[in-house]
């Protein structure tokens, strides 16, 4: 009978965030999120190109939500920004989360996407937890864990001799 416990995974696998595992999986969850936006952008150009009329009337029917009455000022006032950007905006942000370049930023933009979704949706009927709130963490993810930098390209970009004579862009970037 062994008197001490043996765990086999115990020195072969760790999910520390420098770690294999835990790169190979921020890289896939980074890829996944950003074909998701990317998607959804694609997606509205090819139906309405630069178009897309449902935003500001989403906008104009968030008159009860928590953001008050700025959303119906937008969707009444800035239509002309708001047809155009949604698609634009959602192609680029995807893009960028996809392949890892300007991840930061581009995890900043979809987590604005994705507060004016939730709170957009605020039916709130089944909890405050929704499909909204989750894509919102995983943008916030993306930019806390500087997706970027495992097999993205800003891992590469911050390599340069730009970045590296500006190292405030790394805020941008990872």
């Amino acid at each position: 009978m062994a008197t001490k416990a043996a765990n086999p995974l115990d020195e072969e696998f760790a999910f520390d965030i420098g770690g294999p595992i835990a790169t190979y999986w921020v890289a896939i969850l980074r890829v996944i999120t950003g074909w998701w936006f990317f998607h959804a952008g694609a997606t509205k150009l090819i139906e309405n190109g630069l178009a897309y009329t449902y935003g500001p009337i989403y906008m104009q029917g968030m008159e009860g939500t928590a953001l008050g009455p700025l959303p119906v000022w937008m969707g009444n006032n800035l239509a002309w920004l708001i047809e155009p950007g949604v698609p634009v905006f959602e192609t680029l942000i995807g893009l960028g989360i996809m392949f890892g370049v300007l991840t930061r930023l581009a995890a900043f933009g979809g987590a604005f996407f994705m507060t004016l979704f939730w709170v957009g949706n605020a039916g709130f009927g089944h909890g405050l937890v929704t499909g909204d709130l989750m894509g919102l963490l995983l943008m916030v993810t993306m930019a806390a864990l500087a997706a970027g930098r495992y097999y993205g390209l800003d891992a590469v970009i911050e390599r340069t001799r730009f970045v590296e004579q500006r190292p405030k862009l790394k805020y941008l970037l990872g």
